[in-house]
């Protein structure tokens, strides 16, 4: 991938972040959940941290970034988003947030395989690696909520 690519790649990330970051803090706004309040405005304070992130890494400030494993549930196979409304529910919106996540996870992941500088490659799997890490946190909150047994 050349220089000026990869320079895209990473501006795009830069975008989607941001779009990601609007999403988590419009459905913050939306709810009424304390809980899932809380939860998708720390979400949107984690994009607004992988977009300073990406950005110093594209400007040369940072060199490197390592993210911690994550077990992935592959709850996200199974459920389908539905359309963003203005009356979303708690568990739609949980729904979408993990496709976005999901969809953010498999670009990056696309990504790395297609990178042939090993530098890129880490790059790019360290940001599916930290999207992995938001869907599998958002499929726990999902699961917990959707299929809340009765004792």
């Amino acid at each position: 991938m050349k220089h000026d690519e990869f320079k895209k790649v990473l501006l795009d990330a830069i975008d989607k972040e941001v779009e990601s970051y609007t999403f988590y803090k419009t459905v913050s706004e939306r709810v009424t959940d304390a809980a899932l309040k809380g939860t998708f405005l720390e979400l949107a304070e984690q994009e607004t941290y992988h977009r300073k992130t990406l950005q110093e890494y594209l400007s040369g400030a940072k060199k490197e970034l390592k993210f911690d494993e994550v077990k992935d549930y592959h709850l996200s196979d199974i459920i389908e988003a539905p359309a963003l409304t203005t009356e979303l529910k708690p568990l739609d919106g949980l729904k979408i947030a993990i496709k976005k996540e999901e969809d953010a996870m498999h670009m990056y992941q696309k990504l790395s395989d297609a990178s042939t500088d090993a530098e890129q490659k880490k790059l790019f799997a360290e940001l599916s690696k930290m999207e992995l890490g938001h869907k599998a946190r958002l499929e726990d909150i999902y699961t917990n909520s959707a299929f809340v047994e009765a004792w």
